[in-house]
């Protein structure tokens, strides 16, 4: 697939870059693509969440009244789940909610997540650039050239540009990633992906067989 290179302006180059179809170009599996997101919203999930059960509330062990005679039900103490205040039934536990996924699923995920966006011309390859100095303005005015202010756009860049990171991250549906640390999740989640140029070799070094 051959894209035209734009530069920041938003006017197109005289050059073009040709996609690799082995990234670009895939038969997409969807359930690669869904494996990949579910580990990765999963690996986000602290499972810090706890709740007192009947041994771990504070109370008194006092048999409230005595078994039989008294016409209503039995009752133990008054730690018992049945009344207010007392311990939780089968609560919530600290626990971790990882799972594995192989490499080369989660390298195909990410290639069919490509293909998607290539399929329906969500990618655009931009001149490689820096910024000066961070400031929201200079980035948010990039992207209105574009017309992608109000949409949700990922910039890949293949290494930390500290003033790009902080120009963006003000904008809420702006978003910039490494070409490294590129995943199925972000790439589906934006509506629009911003490859720059110089990033297109490390995507292809880190995804290609």
């Amino acid at each position: 697939m051959e894209l035209t290179v734009y530069n920041i302006d938003g006017t197109k180059t005289a050059r073009t870059v040709v996609l690799n179809d082995g990234i670009f170009g895939v038969e997409p599996n969807d359930h690669a693509i869904y494996l990949d997101v579910k580990q990765y919203l999963a690996n986000q999930r602290q499972g810090t969440h706890k709740s007192k059960e009947r041994n771990e509330i504070a109370g008194s062990t006092r048999k409230l009244h005595r078994q039989k005679g008294t016409g209503g039900s039995r009752k133990g103490d008054i730690k018992s789940p049945l009344f207010r205040g007392g311990g939780r039934i089968f609560g919530p536990v600290p626990r971790d909610y990882s799972f594995k996924v192989n490499k080369k699923v989660k390298r195909l995920a990410r290639k069919s997540a490509l293909t998607y966006k290539a399929k329906d011309n969500n990618i655009m390859v931009l001149e490689t650039f820096k910024m000066d100095e961070p400031r929201t303005k200079n980035y948010l005015e990039i992207l209105k050239k574009f017309n992608l202010e109000n949409k949700k756009s990922l910039l890949v860049v293949p290494e930390v540009d500290r003033n790009l990171v902080l120009s963006s991250r003000n904008i809420p549906k702006a978003k910039v990633a490494l070409a490294s640390d590129l995943n199925t999740y972000m790439i589906l989640n934006a509506d629009h992906l911003l490859l720059v140029e110089s990033s297109l070799p490390e995507v292809e070094n880190i995804l290609l067989d």
